[in-house]
This record gives C-alpha cells, sequence and structure tokens, in this order.
C-alpha cells in the first residue's frame, strides 16, 4: 500500500478547511489550494479559531496549535501538489466544476499518488473516468462540522484499486475518523437517507402542515434529532440539498425523489441558508427567525 505522508487539498471553504485541520492535527503536512487568496486566509483564520476553541474544551493541547498550523501550506498553483501522496478535492458540489478540476490537477501529479473526492453524491466512477488514474481514485466523503463529526464515508468506483481503498481506510482512521463503506450509488447512505427527509420536511412546510417553528420543533422532540430538518437544511446549504436531490431523481428515475418546488424556489431566490443569512431562518438577528 502507498505510504501516505502529504496531503493536499483543493478548495478552502468549509469543507476543505476542515479536511486540511484534521489532516494537519494529525501530524500530515497538508497543502490546501484555492482560487481565491482571501478564501486561503480565511481558512487558516478559522482553522486557528477551531484549534483554540478545541483546546479551550480540553480536547487538544494547546502546544499543538502552532505546529498544526506550520503544517499547512496556501497555494493557488496546482503544480504545488507534485509531491501530495493523496489530494482530496473539496470544491462545490457541480460535477462540471469537479471535472474540470480533475483535468487541471492530474498532469502535475506523481505517479503513485491517489486523488480523492469529497463529493456528496456524484458518481465516483464517472469522475474518476475523467483522470488518468481510475485505480487510484475514489470518494472520501466526510461529514460537517469536519473536526467534529467522527464519520467518512468511503466510496469506491467500478475499477478503484484494493490497494487504494486500504490506504484511503488506514488514512481516515488516522484522522481518527471511522469507515462506513458504501457502494457507488446516488448520494451513497448518508445522504440517501437524510436528504429525502429533508426534501419531505420542506414537503410538509409547502403543502401547509405545519410551520418551519411547527416542523423543527416536532423532529427535535418527537424523533429526538439534534436539530429540525430545516435548520439543518439552512446549515448544509439549500443549495447543496437541491444539488443532491437533483443527483438522487435524475440518476434513480424515482418520482419520491422529486424536490419540492418550494426548495427549488428558495435556492432560486438566493435564500441558500446561514451562509446567505438566510433560508428558511432569517439569521440577520442573534436569535434566527423563521422565514414562514
Amino acid at each position: 500500500m502507498p505510504d501516505i505522508k502529504t496531503v493536499g487539498v483543493i478548495g478552502a471553504g468549509q469543507m476543505g478547511s476542515g479536511i486540511a485541520h484534521v489532516a494537519a492535527v494529525a501530524g500530515y503536512d497538508v497543502t490546501l489550494l484555492d482560487v481565491s487568496a482571501d478564501q486561503l486566509d480565511s481558512a487558516i483564520a478559522t482553522i486557528e479559531k477551531n484549534l483554540h476553541r478545541q483546546a479551550n474544551r480540553g480536547k487538544l493541547d494547546p502546544g499543538v496549535i502552532g505546529p498544526t498550523i506550520a503544517r499547512i501550506t496556501k497555494t493557488q498553483d496546482y503544480a504545488d501538489f507534485k509531491s501530495a501522496d493523496v489530494v482530496i478535492e473539496a470544491a462545490t458540489e457541480k460535477e462540471e466544476v469537479k471535472r474540470e478540476i480533475f483535468k487541471t490537477l492530474v498532469p502535475h501529479l506523481s505517479e503513485h499518488a491517489i486523488v480523492c473526492s469529497n463529493t456528496s453524491s456524484i458518481s465516483i466512477t464517472r469522475l474518476a473516468s475523467v483522470t488518468d488514474r481510475p485505480g487510484r481514485f475514489m470518494g472520501m466523503h466526510f461529514m460537517n462540522p469536519v473536526p467534529l463529526m467522527k464519520l467518512i464515508e468511503l466510496i469506491r468506483g467500478i475499477a478503484t484499486e484494493e490497494d487504494t481503498f486500504q490506504s484511503i481506510r488506514e488514512l481516515s482512521e488516522r484522522l481518527g475518523k471511522t469507515v462506513a463503506s458504501a457502494e457507488d450509488f446516488p448520494a451513497f447512505i448518508v445522504n440517501r437517507i437524510l436528504l429525502p427527509m429533508i426534501n419531505e420536511a420542506v414537503y410538509t412546510l409547502y403543502e401547509g402542515v405545519g410551520n418551519v417553528e411547527a416542523i423543527d420543533t416536532a423532529m427535535k422532540l418527537g424523533a429526538n434529532h439534534p436539530m429540525g430538518p430545516l435548520e439543518l437544511a439552512d446549515f448544509i446549504g439549500l443549495d447543496t440539498c437541491l444539488a443532491i436531490m437533483n443527483v438522487l431523481y435524475e440518476g434513480l428515475a424515482d418520482s419520491k425523489y422529486r424536490p419540492c418546488p418550494l426548495l427549488v424556489k428558495y435556492v432560486e431566490a438566493g435564500w441558500v441558508g446561514r451562509k446567505a443569512g438566510r433560508g428558511f431562518y432569517d439569521y440577520s438577528s442573534e436569535t434566527p427567525v423563521p422565514t414562514r
């Protein structure tokens, strides 16, 4: 099995910065790439803030914060991945964007390097097909927020080699994560179950069965969920929820996966959740206020 010492991460958003965080804490040298220099600076600041938060809660030795940050190198140049043993793509959940990233990436990689995608729903086999190494390509789906959530879904494409899978399994465990192995079907395990539940909650709102507050309260107190489905949708991002529902609907051709028209309408309005300041809740004040 390839021995992984250096980790590349593409995308310095919420997921990418979280992946860089846990990899650096685990002792790996990390190269973090983004098209935006401002986003890279913001990611490093967020990682440092989250490391201090972990230390304050007794989850982390304060002495490791400095060395952890020092292990992360920022870049906007794909050529800096030339020595990476594995590169994890964590860009937006749009297949055309991911395909272009992989086409740009692979000419800069060493022959032995493994490529992973943090996609939450898109076919690993299809993404692998645009690279020069489908045998050394697989899905590595982290949960959000990455430093706190223990699960990684590992997804093999049709061509993924066993050595590749075992190397990424070992990496996942060294990151302190628990592995769930999923087959390469639309949305894999977690989102195959979670997103239709969220979509049904939006239908429940759309049809007037309950308002936002009633639906979230019902699921928190009636099903013991830590967060209501509409609050969770805002946290994930309604655009991401819609993208995953479209993958399910198109990939499985089953009407039960049809995205709710209200979900589509919110995304069209730009009301995509916390990151936009407005979704099923308005986040402009200290206490979020339901928008319906």
